[in-house]
């Protein structure tokens, strides 16, 4: 092991690895499950010595205490993927916010559009030959990781060791931080009926042999309880949680007939609990990449048959998808869905779907609507949409006029608002 006294030698303590980040220096940290906990700790501590330390990153499941009012001048927060952590800092204004393709991001860091000082990563202990793997999550780490020009690893023995593009050398490593605490954990809880019926319609839609894309949610996770008298599944997607594991195990997940990376499960990263994590330890049928690779429209439309199931917030009666913020209230992000919806569409047999309950705040509210709120975001646009579901049916929006798309989405609103939708169509000569 010629690795080991490197190893050694760059071993610390997670406070004197951060004693390296200065003022005016940009910070990335792992997301997801993979968020390194102690280094983030010190950053805060350290943080409360300098000036405007900037912090990027998709979602993290931490406490985000850099967005703290009192810690505003020494840090400021650079939202790729809004998250329940730093949701009030960005509408505050404390914190920005990017709207940006997914897969684009990498080319942020790689151009020096975006230049990472220190990238804060979350990894596996080394194997024989040296190299840790990025665990629970690739996305956007890799590239900021290969872009950073120093490097502090938390490194763990509970990180599961994901195979693919996974990878990153202990020479690439300036400071390790050892580490056996439990690694972030995220459980979808239990799905409600209204998720089971809008995962039943879309059930239908998908054919033996698909190729699917999940994206987070309680819908997505629905729709795999509806899978089980399918055949010859595969996975092509950018995230994955525990769900997919029973139809592994029943062999309803084969990826056998897939068109590119045939028998292997790709994706960029993982949202699950510890019985995930084992799963996808050292599992040869498990595959991650980087999120410009998985989430290239390109590379996805190579899969024949490509199915991607995405939610809203809202959508409008031309089919404008609204997904990243309520008004101008930002929520979340773009995140993958364009990537995927836009690859769907340019694969052969492909099925592009966007699914989201008929209303919000206990039924008060319907989210298909005459137009969309004041400020409100289309991420989806409607020249994009193909299917929209509701638990009241499947609208197929590709190709239709606006006339038709409008009469389309009205019967699949909830019934109680079904006569007001109609009344705005009228008047606005939808119908």
């Amino acid at each position: 092991m010629r690795w080991l006294e490197l190893y050694k030698s760059k071993l610390t303590t997670a406070e004197e690895a951060i004693k390296i980040i200065e003022s005016n220096q940009t910070v990335h940290i792992h997301p997801g499950c993979c968020e390194p906990e102690i280094l983030v700790k010190a950053l805060i501590e350290r943080g409360r010595k300098l000036e405007n330390v900037k912090i990027v990153h998709l979602l993290t499941l931490g406490t985000a205490d850099y967005v703290k009012p009192e810690l505003q001048k020494n840090f400021k927060h650079i939202s790729l993927f809004t998250g329940a952590n730093t949701r009030e800092a960005v509408n505050s204004g404390r914190a920005d916010y990017v709207p940006i393709f997914l897969y684009e991001i990498p080319q942020l860091f790689y151009s020096g559009a975006i230049p990472i000082d220190i990238s804060l990563i979350h990894v596996s202990p080394p194997d024989e030959h040296g190299f840790c793997s990025y665990g629970t999550g690739v996305d956007i780490t890799k590239a900021a990781t290969d872009s950073a020009k120093k490097v502090i690893a938390q490194i763990n023995p509970n990180m599961p060791r994901t195979l693919g593009d996974s990878f990153i050398n202990l020479n690439k490593i300036d400071y390790i931080v050892e580490t056996d605490d439990p690694i972030h954990e995220i459980n979808f809880g239990k799905v409600n009926e209204t998720s089971m019926k809008i995962a039943e319609y879309i059930s239908s839609l998908i054919d033996d042999g698909s190729t699917l894309q999940m994206g987070i949610g309680e819908i997505p996770d629905a729709v795999l309880l509806f899978l089980k008298n399918k055949k010859d599944l595969g996975i092509h997607t950018e995230m994955f949680s525990d769900g997919i594991i029973e139809l592994v195990e029943t062999g309803v997940i084969t990826n056998e007939k897939k068109t590119i990376h045939r028998g292997k499960i790709v994706a960029s990263f993982l949202l699950g609990t510890r019985k995930l994590f084992d799963f996808v330890d050292n599992n040869p049928l498990i595959e991650l990449h980087p999120i410009d690779y998985t989430n290239d429209p390109f590379v996805i439309s190579q899969n024949e048959k490509m199915v991607a199931i995405n939610s809203a917030l809202e959508v409008d009666l031309t089919g404008q998808v609204c997904s990243d913020s309520i008004g101008t209230h930002i929520y979340s992000g773009f995140g993958g869905q364009v990537d995927f919806i836009r690859g769907a569409a340019r694969s052969k047999g492909g099925k592009p779907i966007i699914a989201l309950p008929s209303t919000a705040k206990n039924g008060t509210i319907s989210r298909i609507v005459s137009t969309l709120k004041v400020g409100a975001g289309v991420v989806t646009t409607r020249a994009d949409v193909h299917y929209i579901v509701t638990e009241y049916g499947i609208a197929h929006l590709h190709g239709k006029g606006i006339k038709e798309r409008a009469k389309s989405l009205i019967n699949i609103a909830h019934p109680n608002f079904r006569e007001e939708l109609e009344k705005s169509a009228y008047e606005r000569k939808l119908l």
